[in-house]
């Protein structure tokens, strides 16, 4: 087999791992060596091929083909993965997969998709009516000796770490948890743009660029939004538009919020972070005073945010996405740790319920599982709270039987939120 075909088999190989992406100056280079790694020595062309990615990232792949027959022999990613860390704003020093490319290192982890964080510049996508014609820039972070960030606003990779974390803990949580490999399922990493806009106080997945992009807050209302349970929140949006799709509008619509909340809870749970321990509050990290209340949201009484539903009615879908998933966020919270005054890791809560029961949880590992298998094998887009209880019903099943305590949970703790 010639140079040349070695050469086009490698930029296939680059092109397969990297599917969907527009990769640009693809070059590739066969060097003839003696493969003795497999088996019986023999000729074979090793070809290292490399591109830049649709953000200017470069990516790479070696690839050693039977120099006689042609068949690939080996591959893997030639950009090394090394471990730094970073001072994040909210975390504290955290580790941080990067790829090292000459004598600098990248904000991209090989070993989780190959997610990286990039710099947005402050700029801002061009959209409209849903359509955009150009976004932000993603320039991904780089830095000559892999610590990275100083724990301070001063400095912009700072927030990249926060944000290349959180997506970190939020890929482990759902692989080591529920077997999910990446956002989507295939193992391909979605990618972070932080420093979006001037002062913008809001973070957001967007399915379009499969990516995840954070504000800076305007230092009054909110700081950078880039704390890890806004960062699961986000993301468990993308995981909710690959699996029940759930409408986002009406019940169905605070079905999709609540399921980021509930999920995006696990996710911090999870991480077992001291500097950020769990809790059942939401965005508790980048709330400033002004925000007049402790967190975004709260999940043993939604209704203490002033706008949240604690209870299902009939009215409830009219109710903006965010408050009407009170409801379930209720439900989540009750079969996990149940009704009443309690304090855990500090922060003390005190759950009612609609009928005056009683209700015990059942642990909050056990809520991410039911929640999880509810929602990729039993919830569609138009599930409403009725479904819901009937999803979370049959995960429950499912997964621990229909005569267990786990299945009698489900059913009391959503009567407590008088959804029957």
């Amino acid at each position: 087999m010639p140079a040349p075909k070695a050469a086009d088999l490698a930029v296939n190989a680059l092109r397969s791992v990297n599917l969907g992406e527009t990769l640009r100056r693809l070059t590739a280079k066969p060097e003839l060596v003696v493969d003795a790694l497999h088996g019986t020595p023999r000729l074979a062309w090793r070809t290292h091929a490399v591109a830049l990615d649709a953000q200017g990232n470069p990516v790479a792949r070696t690839v050693i083909t039977d120099a006689s027959s042609g068949a690939q022999i080996d591959a893997w990613d030639s950009l090394e993965s090394v471990t730094g860390d970073g001072t994040s704003l909210y975390s504290g020093t955290v580790p941080l997969e990067t790829t090292q490319s000459g004598s600098t290192y990248q904000l991209k982890d090989p070993t989780r998709g190959n997610t990286y964080t990039g710099d947005a510049a402050n700029k801002t996508d061009l959209c409209f009516f849903g359509i955009c014609f150009s976004r932000a820039p993603s320039t991904v972070f780089t830095d000559t000796d892999n610590h990275w960030g100083t724990g301070t606003t001063s400095d912009r990779a700072t927030a990249a770490v926060d944000a290349q974390y959180g997506t970190n803990v939020t890929w482990d949580y759902y692989k080591n948890v529920h077997g999910r490999n990446g956002i989507a399922g295939d193992g391909k990493g979605s990618y972070n743009r932080v420093h979006y806009g001037n002062n913008y106080n809001n973070a957001f997945w967007d399915d379009s660029c499969f990516c995840m992009t954070y504000g800076d807050g305007d230092g009054t209302t909110f700081g950078p939004l880039v704390a890890l349970d806004v960062a699961g929140h986000e993301m468990s949006h993308g995981v909710t538009s690959k699996t029940a799709a759930l409408t986002y509008s009406g019940e169905s619509g605070g079905l999709n919020e609540a399921t980021s909340d509930i999920l995006g809870t696990m996710v911090e749970w999870y991480a077992g972070n001291a500097s950020d321990a769990g809790d059942y509050l939401i965005g508790e990290e980048i709330v400033k005073p002004g925000f007049g209340q402790a967190a975004l949201r709260f999940m043993d009484k939604p209704s203490k945010d002033g706008r949240s539903a604690d209870y299902w009615s009939s009215s409830v879908g009219n109710l903006d996405v965010h408050y009407s998933s009170g409801v379930a966020n209720h439900f989540a919270y009750l079969l996990a740790e149940g009704s009443g005054p309690k304090t855990i890791n500090g922060v003390s809560y005190d759950s009612p319920t609609y009928n005056g029961a009683s209700v015990t949880g059942i642990g909050r590992d056990k809520v991410g599982k039911i929640w999880y298998r509810a929602l990729t094998v039993y919830m569609t887009s138009s599930t409403k709270y009725s479904g819901a209880r009937t999803a979370t019903l049959n995960a429950a099943k499912d997964l621990y039987g229909a005569g267990s305590a786990e299945y009698a949970a489900v059913a009391a703790a959503w009567s407590a939120v008088n959804v029957n």
